[in-house]
């Protein structure tokens, strides 16, 4: 039977339907916000899923363009692999949720949100985490902790959730922020330089509006809520790990102290194979006892390293590689590693090594997007990311990014969009490619110094450097508990990363904070930690970015050799059509007759050419010019005599304008006739007097000429006399 709620939230309604559509699931809901429409669905299987040491969850954002009246571009017309704005989505949704299940759990969970309707001032990305909260806490599956988010703005000195495109345009805060009744559990956001106390006000004024939408899903979820499945989770056999422990735990604890990534890996895994492979030369009465006393024995060692590696840092403040907690690793910058590209730069912290490439294009090279924004056709940043399997020293697949590589592309280009110069200053599409090389924690926050580097030794203009950190954390209870011990980490390896409770990336400038990103395994992340946390990346910050000065201290004056030149200049938009010519003629001969330079004109009339060579596009410049020239009143002609009529001459002043010489303009004297004094193809220096309404031009030859003196009539009375 279909239930319909409402709740008035921020001028808006949201309406939460169930019972209605996709019956079959074990979840589903539809959830209108103002016209936004997204339907959420929940799907778990029967059995856990065996051989896994995760918990098997997928969550899926599917863009269907016709919720914004579109037909997918194409060429068989219909939705293909996600967007990138897609996969954003679904990690954003993900984040949040996966923390609050049973570190246990391994049934098989799918989240599905399809956008039906999209209103693109109403936020279907929040929308849509709303719904795949709601779906999994009214279902069967064994998740029942609420979780919603929302967007704040800070415009005109004023916190706004879930702001309008409009006001986005304005606000110095893009961020997004979910979590639970009790705390924040992931932070997304961009910032124009904004300081830790206001970031710090933003995040806790998106966790009360938060608080206000939990309550609404619980007061659903008391209603229409089903009875929870009985599950069974994974837990460890106890004989098997006193068994293990005897066998390698003081070992595997000794190794943990290993100062070296490789070295202390090496070791780990040393003694790890050792175990298994002791376990599997032994007889098993079955393929699933096999399998099910191996898996034992993974997670066990697996959980030893994890322990000590904790305890070492939460007790005796002592990380893996030995650092203080607030100590950043060995720094190296450099820049103008490849000799022919626009611009590069090596950025190496620790084991942390990212060689980035910045690439400067035409506007016409921008990348064309078909999402749900019809603000975001076109895109004149990009900053990409790979992560190849060399960077940690395995053998693994290359192909296309991943759902990482493509969620830290997007946090690096978030956090430089901040800097970047505008279209008008820099009419450029720019790409940069950040090739990690070697990682050990923090690869992201890398790519962000490195790409901050390899645009500046491009000669883009940007406003200041960005440089990022990622802070860690080790709890030891609940945080919401004043007296939880914990401890916050700067610059956080991989092991820290993989053992630790939360992930917080930070970047920025020494004028503020550009993005942030966080990522926890715990329920939620308190205030004081955030301002803990932000103040320690702040001091990094400034660390790193003295180093990377060192290697570049300004943005180059001008852009490589190797990369376009370009001049850029404005005409009349109603002349477009003149230089395009009939089906792209002109354009096309002009491009070809100066060594095919590139040509973008927009619909207000600016043009920008770009070619290497700076002759060429000062040719194909005179040429456009020329085209479109216009005469105006006062300028100066050597012209041509191209018709005579009784009342006056036509003269070509330049190519494509001509201009009526009247016959009393001819000279001083009176002229009969302009044939008189005028033949075809006569030069004749005249100025322009006039320029009517309709576009015609009048021309003047004798007000260039010298006037003739005025001749002195006699006083015929003084000659009498």
């Amino acid at each position: 039977m279909k239930k319909v709620y409402e709740l008035e939230f921020f001028g808006r309604t949201l309406k939460v339907e169930v019972g209605e559509l996709a019956k079959q699931a074990n979840g589903a809901v539809i959830v209108r916000y103002d016209d936004t429409v997204i339907l959420s669905t929940a799907c778990c299987s029967k059995v856990a899923k065996t051989g896994i040491d995760f918990f098997p969850l997928t969550v899926s954002f599917e863009e269907k363009l016709y919720s914004v009246g579109k037909i997918p571009g194409s060429f068989l017309r219909r939705e293909g692999r996600p967007s990138e704005h897609a996969i954003l989505t679904a990690r954003i949704i993900d984040r949040p949720i996966r923390p609050l299940f049973d570190e246990n759990f391994r049934n098989e969970v799918q989240i599905v949100n399809y956008a039906l309707s999209v209103n693109p001032d109403v936020t279907p990305e929040m929308t849509a985490l709303f719904g795949s909260s709601l779906a999994l806490c009214i279902s069967d599956i064994p998740f029942s902790t609420p979780v919603a988010g929302v967007k704040v703005g800070y415009i005109d000195n004023q916190f706004v959730t879930n702001p309008t495109r409009e006001q986005m345009e304005h606000s110095l805060i893009d961020l997004t922020v979910a979590g639970t009744k009790e705390a924040i559990n992931m932070v997304e956001a961009g910032a124009k330089e904004v300081s830790e106390e206001l970031m710090l006000q933003a995040l806790m004024y998106g966790h009360e509006q938060i608080k206000k939408l939990v309550a609404f899903e619980e007061k659903i979820i008391a209603e229409v809520g089903k009875e929870k499945m009985v599950v069974e989770l994974f837990k460890i056999d106890e004989e098997i790990q006193k068994e293990v422990f005897a066998k390698c735990k003081a070992d595997l604890v000794a190794a943990c102290r290993i100062e070296g990534k490789l070295a202390r890996y090496n070791k780990i895994d040393e003694l790890t194979q050792a175990v298994i492979d002791e376990y599997e030369a032994r007889e098993y009465e079955s393929d699933e006892q096999h399998d099910y006393v191996m898996k034992q024995v993974e997670t066990i060692t697996h959980d030893i390293v994890k322990d000590e590696v904790r305890r070492l840092i939460s007790v005796d403040k002592i990380r893996p590689d030995g650092r203080k907690l607030d100590e950043i690793r060995p720094l190296n910058s450099q820049v103008d590693i490849l000799p022919r590209v626009h611009g590069s730069a090596l950025f190496t912290r620790g084991e942390t090594q990212v060689l980035s490439i910045t690439t400067l294009g035409a506007l016409g090279d921008q990348q064309i997007l078909d999402n749900l924004n019809p603000d975001e056709e076109l895109k004149r940043f990009m900053h990409h990311y790979n992560f190849p399997p060399f960077s940690v020293g395995e053998v693994g697949k290359m192909g296309n990014p991943g759902r990482r590589e493509i969620g830290h592309g997007a946090l690096g280009e978030r956090s430089l969009l901040q800097v970047m110069p505008s279209e008008d200053e820099f009419p450029y599409t720019v790409r940069v490619v950040s090739e990690v090389l070697e990682s050990n924690g923090s690869s992201s926050q890398a790519s962000i110094c490195a790409a901050t580097m390899s645009l500046m030794a491009a000669g883009v203009p940007i406003k200041r450097p960005v440089a990022g950190v990622a802070m860690g954390l080790i709890s030891t209870g609940d945080l919401n508990d004043p007296n939880c011990p914990y401890t916050i980490l700067t610059d956080i390896q991989g092991q820290e990363d993989h053992y630790g409770d939360m992930d917080f990336k930070v970047s920025g400038t020494t004028n503020g904070i550009t993005a942030l990103q966080m990522d926890i395994k715990i329920k939620g992340i308190t205030e004081n930690i955030f301002k803990q946390a932000l103040a320690q990346a702040h001091k990094g910050r400034l660390e790193i970015l003295d180093n990377m000065m060192g290697a570049i201290s300004e943005v180059r004056s001008d852009v490589s050799k190797y990369a376009p030149k370009l001049d850029c200049f404005n005409i009349n938009p109603d002349r477009i059509r003149d230089v395009i010519g009939q089906g792209g003629k002109t354009i096309n001969e002009i491009i070809a007759s100066c060594d095919n330079v590139k040509i973008d004109i927009s619909d207000e009339g600016r043009v920008v050419i770009y070619h290497q060579d700076r002759e060429a596009i000062n040719k194909a410049k005179d040429i456009i010019l020329n085209i479109v020239k216009e005469a105006k009143v006062g300028e100066i002609y050597e012209a041509s005599v191209v018709r005579i009529e009784s009342y006056g001459a036509f003269v070509n002043l330049f190519k494509g304008c001509d201009a009526l010489l009247h016959v009393s303009q001819i000279k001083h004297e009176r002229v009969n006739h302009p044939k008189d004094v005028l033949k075809i193809n006569d030069k004749v220096r005249v100025i322009v007097t006039e320029i009517d309404e309709k576009g015609r031009v009048n021309v003047s030859a004798k007000d260039l000429l010298p006037k003739p003196e005025k001749v002195e009539k006699k006083d015929h009375k003084e000659e009498n006399k």
